[in-house]
């Protein structure tokens, strides 16, 4: 009898800010009565994560997160990144260095508490590396040549190679009888405490740069991102009025 992996012991940390150009306010928009960071803060508190906190620049947002009982730091304004700020949220809670933090957007208020536990599970089942991450393989042709959609190949151990804007891996010769499977990067992300620290010490990368891809500069610098391939994708999250629209539609009432 095969017995199950034992979960892993990890914390979710939510960054917020309210500076937003495409939905300004966004963490305070209102979903069904709660403010969406407290929507999301409320799926992470259904994963396994021993915690959950709210890293945020704003007294507002934390007055809210207090008001619902969602525990919430606040952080330095002047973080360029949320992964800058998750890691001052490391240095805060003074986490041990082989502690396991799993990053949730704070406008993802539909995103499925196992996802959040897979990717919590699988930096746990690779030692060697220093993050994970998800991808779900892509079925419609157009969004391989869409730079909006950031793509993903792997090696043979499940660890990132390279992630891009662009097609990757080209297909040269279409009519080749090659199976190629593309996979889109989903922006959920787990990491070990002492990378976020090594983190804030690295200077951004040529190729971030260009790609506009965060993710790049830890590939740059040598550490390996193991990556999880998701059966489907999640259901999208906030950027617009028009998804905030369609999440209020699906929440309004919960």
């Amino acid at each position: 009898m095969s017995i199950a992996p034992k979960a892993p012991d990890f914390l979710v940390v939510i960054p917020a800010r309210l500076g937003s150009t495409r939905l300004p306010r966004k963490p305070l928009a209102d979903i069904g009565g709660k403010p969406m960071v407290v929507r999301v803060a409320e799926r992470a508190k259904q994963s396994l994560a021993h915690s959950v906190v709210v890293a945020t620049d704003s007294p507002e947002i934390q007055a809210v997160c207090d008001e619902h009982r969602i525990e919430c730091l606040l952080t330095s304004p002047d973080h360029p990144t949320g992964t800058d700020r998750i890691a001052e949220v490391a240095q805060l809670l003074k986490l041990p260095s082989n502690a396991l933090v799993v990053n949730v957007q704070g406008d993802e208020p539909l995103i499925p508490p196992e996802l959040i536990n897979q990717v919590a599970q699988t930096l746990a089942e690779h030692p060697q590396c220093a993050i994970s991450t998800v991808a779900v393989l892509i079925s419609e042709p157009s969004e391989i040549d869409n730079p909006n959609v950031v793509k993903v190949v792997l090696n043979r151990e499940g660890e990132a190679l390279y992630f891009s804007r662009a097609p990757i891996p080209y297909v040269r010769d279409p009519q080749e009888l090659i199976k190629i499977e593309h996979l889109r990067h989903l922006g959920i992300y787990a990491y070990r405490a002492d990378f976020l620290q090594a983190y804030t010490r690295l200077d951004p990368a040529p190729p971030e740069q260009a790609e506009a891809l965060e993710q790049l500069r830890a590939l740059w610098n040598g550490y390996r991102i193991a990556v999880h391939t998701a059966l489907e994708a999640p259901p999208a999250g906030v950027d617009t009025l028009d998804d905030l629209e369609r999440v209020r539609q699906l929440l309004g009432n919960t």
